[in-house]
């Protein structure tokens, strides 16, 4: 991945290779270059992804350099917690305890945690982290030591002498990063106030929100009647039975698609979407309202249930419906307990496709207002049940390998398993899913050389034509994922 030169009598100075993550071979090789030229400089659309609306409203200097590369990024910490290189896990690595009371310090020195990521770099090979911070620090930051417990100090003080410039404030990165169009991930009860910002100062266009209800739809989730009365203040309809959820649900997707809002965005842990009859779920919603119990075969139909009643209003209102299921979220639940949740313990499960979409796609896969967009990280079911539909129902795209399969293997895995079925244009291009927004282009760039390389082959098999590989390149990575989130 890496071109090291070290002159005499130079320190050691980094480099990127042009090619890597391109094919190995030297029949496709040269190919793969080619295609990959036609896309490396088009604009990004990041339809799906988890930085801060506030970050860009704001526009402040990010901080230190673990304070912007570290600490926020699960994937980075995990892997280090996982070597047990302190029985104080994530605080380890600076982050802090939701209470602060909980007696977990976390750790303060932020040079130190530098120091420790950069002594253990080598765990970080062969994975997609490694590529992605390797793009980061060379590419967006100008960093030209390779990580190592020597050269710690040395990044970490060219770093903060970036980090204080004006150049590398989140607009000034947006703007070189050539982010055509970033979704953020925001709840049902927010008030939209930095979107609402930013579309004052002409970014509306540019920074668009994405209605997330999960919180609202699982009555068994801890906090779940704190949610509800948020719902309540923020639609301005008072919840006090099933009915009213629903109108405030629909009232919020409305003020959502005002900001800009394209798309809704459901984290399920099953993919089940039957109906539950109106009694049932009056009766269901009525007990969790109450206070009562909720038993949690219940709670997970009406969860279900609430997927088909989210697809109904997709229909209504046009918001692109996003299904990625099959994780179970803080998998330790007392690092939930002192953490919170998204600090790497989301740990996936097999998930079953076709009998659970089929209610929801006999309803509405046919519906010509209708789109969902259905993500996976179990990849065992691409070929055998995701393909197939998407590669029938109108309404179905198959989404991009996410989270933990966003790698490169596991890219070429996906299009291998399900080109072959759903084509390429039942899909809908690469999305990011990041909290870490100067690791954008890196997510982006990698998937656009992945994507080279299967087409390179197709073309030195005499499958495509180069004219046609490069055409296909460039909808992956810029056509169709606007296609695939429209504006209602």
């Amino acid at each position: 991945m890496t071109d090291t030169t070290t002159p005499s009598g130079d320190p050691e100075h980094w480099t990127l290779h042009p090619d890597r993550a391109l094919p190995a071979d030297p029949v496709t090789r040269p190919i793969a270059r080619e295609i990959y030229a036609a896309t490396t400089d088009l604009p990004i659309v990041s339809m799906h992804g988890h930085v801060d609306a506030q970050l860009l409203d704001e526009n402040p200097l990010f901080g230190d350099p673990t304070e912007l590369l570290i600490i926020p990024d699960h994937y980075l910490v995990r892997m280090i917690v996982s070597q047990g290189t302190s029985p104080d896990g994530v605080a380890h690595m600076g982050v802090a305890p939701v209470d602060p009371a909980s007696g977990v310090s976390p750790r303060t020195d932020h040079r130190a945690i530098w120091r420790t990521f950069c002594e253990n770099w080598h765990l970080f090979r062969g994975t997609p982290t490694r590529y992605w911070m390797e793009h980061e620090l060379v590419e967006v930051f100008g960093v030209r030591q390779r990580p190592s417990a020597e050269t710690a100090d040395a990044i970490y003080d060219h770093l903060a002498g970036v980090l204080t410039t004006d150049a590398f404030r989140p607009r000034a990165l947006f703007d070189r990063f050539n982010i055509e169009i970033l979704a953020t991930t925001d709840p049902a009860s927010s008030d939209l106030a930095h979107h609402a910002s930013l579309a004052a100062q002409g970014w509306g266009d540019k920074v668009v929100p994405t209605f997330r209800p999960d919180p609202l739809l699982h009555l068994d989730r801890a906090g779940w009647a704190s949610d509800i009365a948020a719902l309540s203040a923020a639609s301005g309809i008072d919840v006090v039975s099933y009915a009213s959820f629903l109108a405030a649900l629909r009232q919020r997707r409305q003020a959502f698609i005002a900001a800009g809002a394209r798309a809704t965005d459901h984290g399920h842990l099953l993919a089940d979407t039957t109906p539950l009859p109106d009694v049932e779920a009056n009766r269901i919603f009525d007990l969790a309202l109450s206070g009562g119990p909720v038993d949690p075969v219940a709670a997970q139909a009406f969860s279900g249930h609430m997927l088909f009643q989210m697809a109904a209003m997709s229909a209504e209102d046009g918001l692109v419906m996003q299904l990625h299921p099959g994780v179970l979220r803080n998998h330790d639940e007392a690092a939930l307990a002192t953490f919170g949740p998204d600090k790497g313990y989301d740990i996936p499960i097999a998930v079953e496709y076709t009998r659970a979409l089929r209610p929801l796609l006999e309803a509405f896969g046919h519906h010509p207002g209708f789109r969902i967009i259905v993500f996976t990280i179990d990849e065992t079911v691409y070929s055998r049940e995701l393909a197939p539909m998407a590669g029938v129902y109108p309404a179905m795209k198959l989404g991009a390998p996410w989270w933990f399969l966003d790698s490169p293997d596991g890219m070429r895995r996906f299009r291998d398993t399900a080109t072959e079925t759903a084509g390429f244009y039942n899909t809908t291009g690469f999305v990011d899913d990041t909290r870490a927004f100067a690791s954008i282009p890196a997510r982006h760039d990698l998937s656009r050389r992945i994507d080279a390389g299967y087409l390179a082959r197709l073309v030195a098999e005499h499958r495509l034509d180069l004219d046609e590989a490069v055409e296909t390149a460039v909808d992956l990575a810029y056509n169709l994922p606007l296609a695939a989130y429209p504006a209602p």
